[in-house]
């Protein structure tokens, strides 16, 4: 009797299997689409990488590095992924630009529901697309565009009242509701380049070494670390180049030992107002840092997530970079995406031992 040959099972081609290409079009990978396409023999479809639909068998499948190639097959286009047109990631990209030059050009800042039907979405999808690849909610954009507009009017000599009304704000009162959360300080003052702003501050000494505290009227404005208190001070002189710098009296050294006492034992935290000077997206950066919990570090691509903006990781490390409340906001609990540590503005070492202090105390 003659046994029957047990049958081979199936597996991957190793053509397949080996090919890179395929394993991109396994991961649905968004920065494939428009350099490579498949195919597939059972339901007669060619597709992009990143199309939704669930994987096909590779034994049916064709790989195509052009969208003649894939045409060729005599194939349709597959109705999900629409491979003949632009990716839906490229496609919301240009709706968002369209979205931005609506906000730029319009006097006054137009409502969710009518940049929404500019480009004919509903107004709960657009809102997250938004967000998802700025960073930002339509509303901050159009803030943070009209702060920008309010800046360069006053800073082209421009009247207040001039730069108020071309940046689209329908009324002073409006206006000055914000105005010092928007420039850091009155219009009057930013228009004159912030002379005449007076910026307290003091130089206190702590386990990493020398430290200044300066604040303005609305708060603590600069947390500066470093080996040389001179140097710290000529640091807070470029920061805030046309204010009215002063050495503070005993009782503003007061406020100097609590920030040290933040340094020297991070889990008491500090209950004091800052003065959060940056760009609407650096603020949403910041307010990121400071909910990570003392012991705790995350990557800069964690922050970008949370963030709801996951392509914006050399952006979030450049608002790390840009924080000047050293430890009031922690960007010393940012690290690279294998836990190594990256660069830090008051010296890598420093990071080091902060980031192991929080640990110790953590435990």
């Amino acid at each position: 009797m003659t046994a029957t040959p047990a049958k081979t099972p199936k597996s991957t081609p190793p053509s397949m299997a080996d090919d890179p290409r395929w394993a991109r079009i396994v991961a649905r990978d968004k920065t494939a689409d428009g350099h490579l396409w498949y195919s597939v023999a059972t339901t007669g479809v060619y597709c992009r990488p990143s199309c939704p639909s669930r994987i096909a068998n590779p034994r049916n499948v064709q790989l195509h590095d052009s969208l003649e190639s894939a045409r060729a097959t005599g194939f349709r286009p597959c109705r999900r992924c629409n491979p003949d047109g632009l990716s839906t990631e490229s496609e919301n990209a240009a709706l968002i630009a369209k979205v931005c030059r609506i906000i730029e050009q319009s006097e006054e800042e137009p409502s969710l529901e009518q940049l929404a039907a500019a480009i004919r979405r509903s107004p709960s999808y657009f809102h997250r697309v938004f967000k998802a690849a700025t960073g930002l909610t339509p509303k901050e954009y159009a803030a943070a565009h009209r702060a920008g507009k309010v800046r360069q009017g006053l800073a082209s000599g421009n009247s207040v009242t001039e730069a108020i009304y071309d940046a689209g704000f329908n009324s002073s009162g409006r206006f000055y509701e914000k105005s010092t959360d928007m420039l850091g300080m009155t219009p009057s003052q930013y228009r004159a380049g912030g002379t005449n702003e007076e910026i307290k501050f003091a130089v206190g000494q702590t386990s990493l070494g020398a430290i200044l505290v300066a604040s303005s009227t609305k708060g603590v404005a600069a947390i500066l670390l470093g080996d040389d208190p001179d140097e710290l001070v000529r640091n807070l002189q470029d920061r805030f180049p046309k204010a009215h710098i002063i050495g503070a009296d005993r009782d503003y050294e007061t406020l100097v030992a609590r920030v040290v006492g933040l340094v020297e034992a991070p889990e008491i935290g500090l209950d004091l107002p800052l003065d959060v000077r940056g760009t609407a997206f650096e603020q949403r950066v910041w307010q990121a840092l400071q909910a990570i919990p003392v012991g705790e570090a995350v990557s800069y691509a964690e922050i970008a997530e949370r963030i709801g903006s996951p392509k914006a990781v050399r952006a979030v490390a450049g608002a790390c970079a840009a924080n000047k409340l050293a430890v009031a906001i922690p960007c010393h609990r940012v690290v690279r995406k294998d836990g190594s540590l990256s660069g830090y503005a008051w010296g890598v070492e420093r990071k080091r031992v902060l980031l192991d202090r929080e640990s110790a105390q953590g435990t």
